[in-house]
This record gives C-alpha cells, sequence and structure tokens, in this order.
C-alpha cells in the first residue's frame, strides 16, 4: 500500500511539471509567434507596423501609440519589481530631457498582470526623481498586443508607426542612444 501511493504521488508530481513546462513553452512559443504575425500584418516584411494600443497617464487621460504619427516613438515596458527595469531608467531619463522634443517617450508600466500597481511605481518615480512621460496599460492592451512575456523591452517605432528595432531586456546607455539616433536619422 505505502508503495503504491509513493508511486502514484511521484507520477502525478512528474506529470505536473511536465504539463508545466509544455504550458511555459507553449505561451513562449505563442507570444513569438503572435508578435511576429502582428509585426508582419502590413504584408511587407521589411516594414513592421506597430500594433497599435491604449494606455492611460497618471490622470486616467487615454493615450494611443497612433497619436504620436508623425513623430518617432520610444516604448517601454516596464515594472517597479524588475531589477533590470530599475536600472535601465537613468538612461530613459537623460535620454527623454535630451530627445524629448524629437521623440515621444511612452514608459508603459505593466500594472497588470505583471504584478505591479500604481501606487508602488508612482512610489518608485517620484523616489528617482523621474519625470518622463509615464503611462499604464490597466487592461493589458499593449502586453497582449505585443504577447509580452517578460519586462524591460523596448520598442523604437518610427514617425511613420513601423517597428526599426526591439530591446529584450535591459538597454545600455550607448545602445538607448543608438537607437533613437537611428529613428532620427530615417
Amino acid at each position: 500500500m505505502k508503495n503504491s501511493t509513493y508511486k502514484l504521488i511521484v507520477m502525478l508530481l512528474s506529470l505536473t511539471i511536465i504539463i508545466g513546462g509544455c504550458v511555459l513553452l507553449y505561451q513562449t512559443l505563442a507570444d513569438k509567434i503572435s508578435l511576429d504575425e502582428q509585426m508582419q500584418s502590413s504584408g511587407d516584411a521589411a516594414q513592421k507596423t506597430a500594433p497599435d494600443f491604449t494606455a492611460v497617464d497618471e490622470d486616467g487621460v487615454e493615450h494611443k501609440l497612433s497619436d504620436y504619427r508623425g513623430k518617432p516613438v520610444i516604448v517601454n515596458f516596464w515594472a517597479s519589481w524588475c531589477g533590470p527595469c530599475k536600472a535601465e531608467m537613468p538612461h530613459f531619463q537623460t535620454a527623454w530631457e535630451t530627445y524629448g522634443e524629437e521623440v515621444q517617450f511612452m514608459m508603459v508600466n505593466m500594472s497588470t498582470g505583471f504584478g505591479d500597481t500604481r501606487e508602488k511605481s508612482s512610489k518608485f518615480l517620484t523616489d528617482g526623481s523621474f519625470t518622463f512621460p509615464v503611462f499604464y496599460d490597466d487592461n493589458s492592451e499593449a502586453a497582449i498586443g505585443y504577447g509580452l512575456s517578460g519586462v524591460p523591452m523596448t520598442l523604437f517605432v518610427d514617425a511613420d508607426g513601423y517597428i526599426r528595432n526591439i530591446a529584450r531586456g535591459m538597454l545600455t546607455q550607448e545602445r538607448l542612444e543608438s537607437g533613437i539616433e537611428a529613428l532620427l536619422s530615417d
């Protein structure tokens, strides 16, 4: 009896681990395929249209990515609990102070579905003296639209609404500036 119970427990644990691994693999691949399909929805593989989304600012005013057509846009997805996100924030502050007139910055906090809250992010922003424009993905529209599975992720979108570069993970000051300069030289 003891031996069969032990075997049943081991079998159930193994099955749970296998199913969990399959779900994780499926989500990872589905996110990648979803983003690739959306980016190529324009029909021109060289031109990757940035999927539109709506996020809200601190006052609850809605902003769409498409509202900024005609101006290059840097979209950064972040969360206040994310170490790499925190480490790159000073770079974004410097870039916003330098290029803020020429480039729209959309610092999109993953306030839903990524374990963050407006209160935590507001405290982080205040404590760090960050003044760049912050938006909240309250309904997960941006996260779903881009198949976001982790933060940070930064999009470099040109003035015509096409994605020119995607950076997954933390950016250095140099990589951020070279991405912005590439957008401005288009």
